[in-house]
């Protein structure tokens, strides 16, 4: 049975550390000689935020922080806490300052503050009442305001890996006080490796299939006997970190996308298969993978879109499991193509112009000319129809506006389809020039 005085906390919260030395990971943060460890080491408190995915210990190093500093710990979540609640707190601190004791305000999910949130709270920081602690799963730099930001240092904490999980499991199983230490527990190796597996970086999930486990294996005797079926079905619906809105979404999408562009084909199928498993909705993929098919393939192989097109068309028509195959060709054969950004660079070159140089008259021998009017006035004189002329094209013909330079957007690649493209153009340039 264990000691602590909270017998029925969570085993994440009874095993929390309370020092430096007991704190798993982050080593590129806390190493010594690094800054946060100095300042840890130090009692010397500053406003920061830390980002990093769930479980990585932000909570923990926050208290870790307050308990050197010898400061008052207040915690809020951003999600939960009104102004109301920011101002009680602002209003213990000045009353704990007047004795000279620091506040640390821990402030959890601080990206999701708003407004009138950090208005209440930011002269209080800016002034020293309170030391702003913010932790975030999310990119700083796009969801919290340049007026907080610059009021705090950003560290970034890491997935743990999966020896650090293997540490906090066994100090789990020999605490006396806090862990199991006192229980006459059997987790073989193997069973021990799986769960810190599936924990996926993160020590509160770890925990709690841990302390679940345990519970499903107790009888009631001395001994407990964590077996491979108790062990797969507490791990049965563990997932991999994918958050739908959030900064691993767009890692991963950018991963497969670079896959593509790189012509690997197996890498693709990875990231392609890791985000159906967190739950990203193929349709959502099959879009995407449209763009890629225009972006970076283009005209070195146009199959390629109509092949994008065509899974996500079976994807609709199957749905999922069976939809999902067709999304998979299609990346496999756009890693596989011919790669060309051509068209896309010559699209961002014409919107360039068109924002350079303005709303220009179309020149009248290219309008159109329906009315006795508006060929009275010009419209379609001299025009060159290209099907009269030699090889269909009018040589030495100008389509862009007067005012502008004729414009040369689009270059074509010596890879696949492109490499003929190439050839025409050269000849037609050729040809305006006669």
């Amino acid at each position: 049975m264990n000691k602590t005085s909270d017998t029925f906390a969570p085993l994440a919260a009874r095993l929390r550390p309370k020092t430096i030395n007991e704190y798993v990971g982050q080593e590129h943060l806390l190493a010594v000689g690094k800054p946060l460890r100095a300042a840890i080491e130090n009692g010397l408190l500053h406003s920061m935020i830390f980002w990093g995915p769930p479980g990585t210990g932000k909570t923990t190093l926050a208290k870790i922080l307050a308990g050197s500093a010898k400061a008052r710990f207040e915690q809020i979540s951003a999600v939960l806490a009104g102004v109301k609640d920011i101002r009680e707190i602002v209003a213990r601190a000045q009353q704990a300052r007047e004795i000279k004791q620091a506040t640390v305000l821990f402030v959890d999910e601080v990206h999701r503050f708003n407004k009138a949130q950090q208005d209440a709270f930011l002269p209080y920081v800016e002034d020293g009442t309170v030391t702003l602690i913010g932790a975030t799963t999310e990119n700083p730099s796009f969801e919290i305001n340049n007026a907080l930001l610059s009021r705090t240092r950003v560290y970034v904490l890491k997935m743990l890996s999966e020896e650090n999980i293997l540490d906090i499991i066994d100090r789990a199983l020999t605490d006396k006080d806090n862990g199991f230490g006192e229980q006459k527990i059997n987790f073989p190796d193997r069973f021990r490796q799986l769960l810190a597996q599936t924990a996926d970086g993160d020590a509160r999930r770890a925990l709690n299939f841990l302390e679940v486990a345990i519970d499903f294996a107790r009888t009631g005797e001395d001994q407990v006997e964590i077996t491979e079926d108790i062990i797969k079905e507490v791990i049965r619906h563990g997932w991999r970190r994918f958050d739908k809105g959030g900064e691993y979404f767009y890692d991963q999408i950018s991963a497969l996308h670079k896959s593509v562009r790189g012509s690997d084909p197996d890498a693709a199928l990875y990231w392609f298969a890791r985000m159906l498993d967190g739950g990203c909705d193929p349709l959502y993929l099959a879009r995407r993978i449209v763009r890629m098919a225009s972006e970076d393939i283009g005209n070195a192989d146009p199959r390629a879109l109509q092949l994008t097109l065509n899974a996500w068309d079976t994807y609709e028509r199957l749905g999922s499991p069976e939809g999902e195959l067709a999304i998979a060709q299609a990346l496999v054969y756009m890693a596989c193509a011919a790669k060309s950004n051509a068209v896309y660079i010559a699209m961002k070159k014409a919107m360039h112009d068109v924002k350079e140089y303005g709303t220009l008259e179309v020149p009248l021998h290219i309008r159109n000319a329906p009315t006795k009017l508006m060929k009275g006035l010009g419209y379609g004189k001299n025009y060159r129809y290209a099907h009269d002329e030699p090889n269909a094209y009018a040589a030495g013909e100008n389509y862009f506006p007067e005012g502008m330079p004729r414009g040369h957007y689009y270059e074509p690649v010596d890879r696949g389809l492109e490499i003929k493209i190439k050839e025409k153009l050269a000849k037609l340039r050729e040809l305006d020039k006669t």
